[in-house]
């Protein structure tokens, strides 16, 4: 009997997962199943605990479904990804593993490890990697010149043309083998914190459902209502995309079947699909240029910036203390939910950058670190947007100005008196500006002064960019 081992990484279900799926293709195959964690790994990369949670909880479900399928997963913990390797190979050694399958991971850790393992396992067991987590594997969506695209339209326009000619393929989940087994659950050795289940749903049918219930009732309405932080205008599927409880795959063919125009005009169907594309190109980006995950910017000359080391500032920005409204609110909901609203991500990116002067990557860490849906490629590719740093960033000199922001995406503050209830006094016409209000009415409120002002960090901002390119 030949034995198929089946290494789940971000990949946590048993619906549309190509490993899972060609592991449990030969019917007389013995199929196992293989999760390690790395807590030193995840600690360098900053995963944030209630991610670890999320993983956590998802990969007690997984094992229950797997089990319910005659497959036993094997959790296993190891420092970080050399030791990981070790554990495969004994692993594989252990159950006389024939052939090794597991979905692509494109970070550039990630993919080295993956190299070294097929090097070592050479000769002795067959490995099967899968683009799984893509709708279209990196490389396959390029210029005439066969190179990556630097510009995002250009590139969603070729990933729609791709997806007319021919959509992915979608795979079932797998038959039972076997008679079922038991699965004891795991306590990943990790800080870890609990998340809103609600929001974030614990298992993989939850997950499924929450896709099925947004295409249903809330994507016709996304290109109005996903600017809004007070409405429940997104989809909320960015954290199990991330750990890939959901694939790319299964939001495309679930809006389709809801919206079947999306790949064509204007609709709300349409600019949601337009973000998984920005998911792709992130990812594909990593790929065509691994510096990304060393902490580079896209645009070399933007290391020049000379950066303020301000740590007060900093640590204002990270507890939601800066004086302005909306940034403290959004920085406020993260802190206390794992996630950020959108709009507001780019928002709160644009003040650490462009109003205090503060490195970029420092806002990357700090996101990654409370982020439930964190995400490499997507939380790199936001924040070289934001600080002009990245392909297809916004120009140096386009800096969000936070109080418009606030009055123009909350205008009644009905985010900001759920987040900053020390304001929930102030008139909503002032609520943007509320210390102006609290001068006038000779009030004390129990909130900061801003930390800078913005009509002149601006300028300092656009001085300093301007210095580093010459």
């Amino acid at each position: 009997m030949t034995t198929h081992l089946v290494w789940f990484r971000n990949d946590l279900r048993v619906h549309d997962n190509y490993a899972l799926s060609a592991a449990c293709r030969s019917p007389d195959a013995q199929v196992l199943a293989l999760f390690i964690a790395t807590p030193e790994q995840w600690r360098a990369h900053n995963m944030a605990p209630r991610q670890a949670e999320y993983i956590n909880q998802h990969l007690n479900a997984l094992g229950i479904q797997l089990a319910e399928r005659g497959i036993t997963l094997h959790i296993r913990q190891q420092t970080d990804f050399s030791a990981a390797i070790e554990e495969v190979k004994q692993f594989c050694q252990q159950h006389g593993v024939d052939t090794l399958f597991y979905n692509y991971q494109y970070e550039l850790n990630e993919r080295e490890r993956d190299a070294r393992l097929e090097r070592e396992l050479d000769g002795q067991v067959v490995c099967q990697g899968f683009d799984d987590s893509l709708l279209l594997a990196p490389g396959t969506v390029v210029t005439g010149n066969g190179e990556m695209y630097k510009v995002f339209t250009p590139f969603s326009r070729a990933f729609i043309k791709r997806l007319k000619e021919q959509l992915p393929e979608c795979v079932a989940a797998p038959a039972v083998r076997g008679g079922r087994l038991t699965f004891t659950p795991c306590e990943l050795d990790y800080p870890r914190r609990a998340f809103n289940p609600l929001r974030f749903p614990v298992d993989e049918r939850g997950a499924i459902s929450h896709l099925r219930t947004f295409c249903q009732n809330t994507v016709a309405n996304y290109g109005e209502q996903r600017d809004f932080p007070a409405m429940n205008g997104t989809s909320s599927l960015s954290a199990p995309l991330a750990i890939g409880v959901l694939s790319p795959r299964q939001c495309l063919y679930r809006l389709l079947k809801e919206h079947p125009s999306a790949l064509d005009g204007d609709s709300g169907a349409s600019i949601w699909l337009n973000e998984l594309i920005w998911r792709e190109f992130y990812r594909h980006l990593l790929v065509a240029y691994p510096r990304l995950c060393r902490y580079r910017p896209f645009i070399q000359w933007t290391d020049n910036v000379r950066w303020n080391h301000n740590p007060e500032a900093l640590n204002a920005w990270q507890q939601g203390k800066t004086g302005y409204p909306i940034v403290d609110a959004a920085m406020r909901q993260l802190n206390e939910t794992g996630w950020m609203h959108n709009r507001l991500r780019m928002v709160v990116a644009s003040f650490l950058v462009k109003d205090l002067l503060i490195d970029w990557r420092e806002g990357e860490r700090y996101f990654m670190s409370q982020l439930i849906d964190g995400d490499l490629a997507a939380n790199n590719g936001g924040w070289q947007w934001a600080a002009s740093t990245g392909t297809d960033a916004a120009p140096y000199f386009r800096i969000f100005n936070p109080t418009t922001q606030g009055q123009r995406f909350d205008s009644d503050g009905s985010f900001i008196r759920h987040w900053l209830p020390e304001l929930a006094t102030v008139p909503g016409k002032h609520i943007h500006i509320p210390w102006e209000w609290a001068d006038k009415q000779r009030q004390i409120l129990d909130y900061p002064r801003p930390i800078v002002d913005h009509k002149q960090a601006r300028v300092a901002t656009l001085a300093a960019y301007e210095a580093a390119r010459q």
